[in-house]
C-alpha cells in the first residue's frame, strides 16, 4: 500500500540529537527511511545516539552551535537538506526579579539564536532543497505563561514567530516550517524538573494531564508527520502536544 507518510530519499539534519526528544526524533526520522545527520556538543552522548540509526547513509556532526566557526563548518560539512528539525534548547525558571542580562543572553541564544544563525548560514550556503520541511521544537509554555517562566516561555514564543518568517521569505522553494508545542514530557529535562521541587508538587502537575506525561515517542511521531509529504499542504503552524493539559481540571 502506498502511503506519504514516510521519509524515504529524504536527508534530514536533527540538531540537539544527543538526548532526549531531539535524540528520539533523530531515531524515528531513520526508522521511517530517512537518511539522518545528527550533531550536538556531546561526542559521547551523540555516538549512542549514531549507533541507534540503523538503516540507510547517515551522519554525525559534533559542534557547539553557540560557536560561530563551529557551526560554520557544521553547514559547510552538510549535504543538501530535505528537512530540519530544531530541538537544541534549555528549561531554567528565574522569577522576574532574578533576571539579569546574563541569564537572558544564556536562554535566549541557545532557545532562538542559534537556530536564527543556523538557518541564516544554512541558506547563504543554499543547503536547503526545493519543498524542504523545517521542524521546530516549541512548547505550550509560549501560548501559556508561567511563574518564572519569563525567558523561556519568551524565547519559545520567538522561534514561533520566526517559523512564519521562514515560510514567508523561503516560499519560493515551497519550504514549509512549523513547531511543535509540546508540555511536559519524560525527558532528562523533566527528571530535572523532578529534582527542583518535591514529590508532592510533581504528582500534583502530573495529575492534571488526561493521558498522562508525554513520551519522545509521542513528539517525535508529530515530527515525522511535519518531515513527510503527508504535511505538504501545512505550514506555519503549531501542533499542540499536551495530553488534554489544557483542557482544565477533569
Amino acid at each position: 500500500m502506498s502511503t506519504p507518510f514516510h521519509l524515504h530519499n529524504k536527508v534530514i539534519l536533527v540538531t540537539g540529537a544527543s538526548s532526549g526528544i531531539g535524540k528520539q526524533i533523530a531515531i524515528s526520522a531513520n526508522e521511517m527511511g530517512a537518511d539522518v545527520i545528527i550533531t550536538g556538543r556531546s561526542k559521547e552522548r551523540l555516538e549512542e545516539t549514531f549507533k541507534s540509526l540503523k538503516k540507510g547513509n547517515n551522519g554525525q556532526l559534533i559542534a557547539d552551535l553557540q560557536n560561530q566557526e563551529e557551526l560554520n563548518q557544521l553547514v559547510e560539512s552538510l549535504p543538501e537538506l530535505d528537512g530540519i528539525v530544531h530541538c537544541a534548547g534549555i528549561v531554567k525558571p528565574f522569577p522576574i526579579k532574578f533576571l539579569t542580562q546574563e541569564k537572558i543572553t544564556e536562554t535566549f541564544d541557545v532557545n532562538y539564536s542559534i537556530q536564527l544563525l543556523l538557518m541564516a548560514q544554512i541558506s547563504r550556503k543554499k543547503k536547503l532543497k526545493k519543498n524542504a520541511s523545517i521542524v521546530f521544537s516549541s512548547s505550550i509554555s509560549a501560548a501559556h505563561p508561567h511563574k518564572g517562566g519569563a525567558l523561556y516561555s519568551g524565547s519559545k514564543a520567538a522561534l514561533e514567530s520566526f517559523s512564519k518568517v521562514i515560510v514567508l521569505e523561503f516560499s519560493y522553494l515551497k519550504v514549509r516550517s512549523n513547531c511543535i508545542a509540546s508540555a511536559m514530557v519524560k525527558t532528562p529535562m523533566y527528571e530535572y524538573a523532578q529534582q527542583q521541587g518535591t514529590k508532592e508538587q510533581m504528582d500534583e502537575h502530573v495529575n492534571k494531564y488526561p493521558l498522562g506525561v508525554g513520551l519522545p515517542e509521542d513528539v517525535s511521531n508529530a515530527a515525522v508527520f511535519l518531515l513527510s509529504d503527508a504535511s505538504r499542504w501545512m505550514t506555519g503552524q503549531t501542533i499542540t502536544l499536551d495530553g488534554g493539559f489544557l483542557l482544565g481540571d477533569f
